[in-house]
Order: structure tokens, then C-alpha cells, then sequence
């Protein structure tokens, strides 16, 4: 029998299976939480960040990456704090300024609530959240992929930078890829990006409830993970 725990999320009493994250456990409840680099059954290490939540311990809120931090029993957890709120912008203002090209990305911005950015634009073609390295090691066991570098110079690659013949040519990396479509008015030029905040619209049935989900179309077709349970 699947054992369960007791926590709160936003006030909520939930009955938890452990050894599931938070991040798990609030979208199986229907409660949002941003997120980029998580994606079901591919293993969590919290690098896009947006994810935060405040996990209170012994009376003290300790900001942390929902999607690493597991569930126990007791656990109280805020996700949607002026706190959390801020920090969360923060991030996804400077993932936008990264990759504006990237729909997913720019769909993250409007749930965080960006509107404009105070950085300047790069364009980058990656925003480094792993998703590709660890579906192709963790999943289908080919190590084909993996990081190469530090600081600013950390990137994806293959060996040597060649596809290896023991690459097993799923092309899940490419399917798990936040940078494969394209924000809805087109690719942007290189001197020219902006936050799209077309799918703002997206939002207006949830301003009085920021942190539940409302089966919004954000994400769409990039795999939004209530979709993709939901299926």
C-alpha cells in the first residue's frame, strides 16, 4: 500500500505519496507552479529556478527549487508569496532575455508576469535547463549528450562535438527542447526581440487565483507537465 504524508500547500491540507516532489504533488492538485526544466519521469535538478517555493522550517521561510525538494510529513509550503512572486520574475526576466525566440519561454514570462525586461536581449539558442542531457543519460542510457564547460562558456554537446554512433537517434532531445518553437509573431531578429505577451489573455480567469491552475493554453505543444499527466 502507497504511503502517504501531510502537508500544506498554500493553506492547502494535502495527503502527499511520499517520496514525490512538491512540485509533483501541486500539479497532481491542481496548483501552479512555473516551470521549465522539469519535465515527468526525467530526473529533477532545479537549473531554471522558477520553480521556488518558501518551505517553512521551525518557523522560518527557506527558498527552494520545488521540483528537488521531496515531500515529508508536516511540510508547510508557500508558493505564491510577494517573495516568490518577485524572485520569480526576476528569473523569468532574464530566461526571456536569453531566449527570446523560444514560445515556452516566452509563455513562462507572462505566467511569471513580465511585461518588459531590464536586460539586454542575447537571443541564445539555449537556456541550459538539461532537459535534452538527461532524458538521452537517464532515460534512454545513451550518455550521447552532456555539458560541457563552466560560467559562461557551459554548453550542450556531444563528444568531441560529434554524434556519437551509440546515439540511439530518438530525437526526445529535440521533442523535450524549450527552444523548438518559435513565440507565435515569428522568430525574432537578432536586435528586434521583445516579450510577446500575446497570450496574456491566457490569464484573465485567474487574478484572484495566481496559484491554481487553470487549464491555461501556455505551454501548449511544448508540454506543459499538467497536460502531459493529463494525457
Amino acid at each position: 500500500m502507497e504511503k502517504r504524508v501531510n502537508i500544506t500547500i498554500d493553506g492547502v491540507h494535502i495527503r502527499a505519496p511520499e517520496h514525490t516532489s512538491v512540485l509533483d504533488t501541486a500539479i497532481e492538485f491542481g496548483i501552479c507552479i512555473p516551470h521549465l526544466c522539469h519535465y515527468p519521469g526525467v530526473p529533477d535538478i532545479g537549473a531554471c529556478r522558477l520553480c521556488i517555493v518558501e518551505n517553512v522550517v521551525r518557523g522560518k521561510p527557506r527558498v527552494t527549487t520545488s521540483c528537488t525538494l521531496k515531500v515529508r510529513e508536516g511540510m508547510e509550503i508557500h508558493t505564491n508569496t510577494d517573495r516568490i512572486q518577485q524572485l520569480r520574475k526576476n528569473v523569468a526576466e532574464m530566461l526571456v532575455a536569453e531566449a527570446p525566440n523560444s514560445k515556452a519561454v516566452q509563455d513562462v514570462a507572462v505566467r511569471c508576469g513580465v511585461t518588459d525586461v531590464p536586460y539586454k536581449f542575447h537571443n541564445e539558442e539555449c537556456v541550459l535547463c538539461g532537459r535534452c542531457v538527461r532524458v538521452c543519460n537517464d532515460v534512454w542510457q545513451a550518455k550521447a549528450l552532456g555539458f560541457v564547460g563552466r560560467g559562461r562558456d557551459r554548453h550542450v554537446a556531444f563528444p568531441f562535438e560529434k554524434k556519437p554512433d551509440f546515439c540511439k537517434h530518438c530525437e526526445s532531445c529535440v521533442d523535450l527542447c524549450p527552444m523548438n518553437r518559435t513565440p507565435c509573431p515569428g522568430p525574432m531578429k537578432k536586435g528586434e526581440e521583445f516579450v510577446c505577451g500575446q497570450c496574456e489573455s491566457q490569464l484573465s480567469m485567474a487574478e484572484d487565483v495566481d496559484d491554481s491552475c487553470v487549464w491555461c493554453r501556455l505551454g501548449d505543444g511544448f508540454g506543459c507537465t499538467r497536460k502531459v499527466q493529463a494525457q
